[in-house]
């Protein structure tokens, strides 16, 4: 029997052995902002999927069985934490069973880790509204926050896949130096924000109001996640007057037209944005994302007050 020529069978042999080594580790994220961190971070060594997609209510995310497999076959889940996933990730992880990324876990990386919250409540007092415990869950929308984010899911990679500590390390660095550039840029671009006042939809702005010193009226929403009533839009109205407020922020998961009434009866303008990666066209990546939204308010402003 004719053997194989070993220069055509040890090439062969060679890949079958490389390939489990340079695997690389899978990821579930559960919104874009973290699945783009956790690439630019992480390179070739990540294989990464996500939960949501940027232009739902991160507090709606609808759940398929599909999120199941993605996360029984995980090595890692990156959260956003302070509890924003708390309507759709826990029962998925309950049904996944794996045990690698339960909370508390070495593959449960949770971003929120170097973040300190605003906004966390005094009690849990259902009557008003769906108020998160550990404190307000949007802080990905202030770069520098973004920056925390960051440092926390390297260190879970690492923690997952110590042989790659150089790669996720040297990731870090670059992305930091991005994020430091950018910062700088979006000081200056946001300057006009300063002592703006301005409404949102749900109080997702806060982190957002402090970075760039934007004064918060109120929200269209009553109270956290309850919709708005007749009564409770004509004192925000009456508010807003006083205040001259001039702008009126619809995030891109809630609907166009309740914002654009309160507008028109107080002069002020609508602007929509994202609370997450991906809402908006163009804003694939997180430094898209928050530099999309910054430009989104400030060119608002300049026709803010027409009628």
């Amino acid at each position: 029997m004719a053997l194989r020529p070993v220069s055509a069978t040890l090439p062969l042999l060679l890949l079958t052995i490389a390939l489990p080594a340079n695997a690389a580790i899978r990821v579930v994220a559960t919104f874009p902002d973290l699945a783009d961190m956790t690439r630019q971070i992480g390179g070739e060594r990540v294989d990464v999927v996500t939960i949501a997609e940027g232009n739902q209510d991160p507090h709606k995310v609808p759940v398929k069985p599909s999120f199941v497999t993605k996360l029984n076959r995980a090595d890692a889940v990156v959260v956003m934490g302070l509890g924003l996933e708390h309507a759709f990730l826990p029962p998925l992880l309950e049904v996944a069973r794996n045990a690698k990324i339960a909370p508390g876990e070495s593959g449960y990386i949770d971003a929120s880790l170097y973040v300190t919250p605003l906004e966390v409540p005094t009690s849990q007092n259902r009557t008003q509204g769906e108020l998160h415990p550990l404190g307000n869950p949007h802080f990905n929308l202030d770069p520098v926050q973004g920056k925390l984010m960051a440092r926390a899911i390297a260190e879970g990679l690492e923690r997952v896949d110590p042989d790659g500590a150089q790669t996720y390390q040297a990731g870090l660095a670059r992305y930091n130096a991005l994020l430091d550039r950018k910062i700088a840029e979006w000081a200056k671009l946001a300057a006009p924000l300063r002592g703006v006042k301005a409404v949102s939809y749900h109080p997702d702005l806060i982190y957002l109001a402090e970075r760039y010193g934007i004064e918060l009226i109120g929200t269209i929403e009553t109270k956290p996640g309850v919709p708005a009533t007749p009564a409770h839009l004509e004192e925000l109205i009456d508010a807003m007057k006083q205040h001259k407020t001039q702008l009126v922020v619809r995030e891109v998961a809630y609907e166009l037209p309740l914002a654009q009434t309160v507008a028109e009866r107080t002069g002020a303008r609508v602007v929509t944005i994202s609370t997450l990666t991906g809402g908006l066209p163009g804003t694939d990546t997180y430094i898209d994302f928050i530099e999309a939204n910054l430009r989104a308010l400030v060119g608002a402003l300049s026709t803010a007050g027409s009628p």
